[in-house]
């Protein structure tokens, strides 16, 4: 923590900038192909994500479980390589990062950054806010037939952009719980202690509240932000 206090000390002392979701990314929508057209279906090659794969195979994603074909792609067009598909219906508060061009069902909607913040944001980091993207989802639903996210308020949601050697350093904190995480996973499954299982659900709570408050940024106000740009 005291590398990170220092780091927002020196690079951003009067606070972070903050922009809404629908500032900082193209948000899209995911969708299932008629599943009564073959042609869509058989020997596909274009990853598909759902849910499933993110309860099998984890949160950072290179290939799915199910694919569909070419000719099932709404006008060629895929979710581009290094986004985010979070739930937004349904089973609500998941999240992955998925690192090749894909698609995603409809229960998903995908956050791909709008090319002026590609310099200025890490997806990677985008990936560990998300677990606070996660929780407001989850607490600001509606429902018909089932739950799903109130996206007008989902497109105001504010991410914070600290400077890229900070977003980094959070990211490479967080890589390590995670990784720690992991192992003791790995050992319990091996050793099956009651022990483990206690010790790992400590450990998760640790690193949650830990990640959220490495991730807790003051926001730079309106009138600093006019100084900065020279109109105050």
């Amino acid at each position: 923590m005291s590398r990170i206090d220092a780091l927002i000390a020196e690079l951003c002392p009067d606070g972070v900038e903050f922009q809404t979701v629908k500032e900082i990314f193209v948000t899209k929508n995911g969708y299932t192909p008629s599943t009564t057209n073959k042609d869509y279906w058989t020997d596909g090659t274009v990853p598909w994500f759902r849910m499933e794969d993110i309860r099998e195979n984890g949160r950072i994603l290179g290939d799915s479980i199910q694919k569909i074909t070419k000719e099932a792609v709404k006008g060629g067009k895929y979710f581009p390589a290094n986004s985010i598909i979070i739930a937004t219906s349904a089973t609500i508060g998941e999240h992955a990062l998925i690192t090749v061009p894909h698609l995603s069902n409809q229960r998903f909607t995908s956050l791909a950054l709008k090319s002026e913040f590609a310099s200025r944001i890490e997806m990677k980091f985008v990936y560990y806010y998300c677990f606070l993207l996660d929780d407001w989802c989850r607490k600001n639903t509606t429902t018909s037939s089932f739950a799903s996210v109130d996206m007008s308020g989902f497109k105001d949601f504010r991410f914070p952009i600290p400077p890229l050697e900070i977003q980094r350093e959070i990211v490479a904190i967080l890589d390590r719980f995670t990784k720690l995480e992991a192992e003791l996973e790995a050992e319990l499954e091996a050793e099956l202690e009651a022990e483990l299982e206690a010790e790992l659900e400590a450990r998760r709570r640790q690193y949650q509240h830990y990640r959220d408050t490495l991730l807790s940024f003051a926001e730079r106000t309106d009138s600093q932000a006019s100084k900065d740009n020279g109109l105050g």
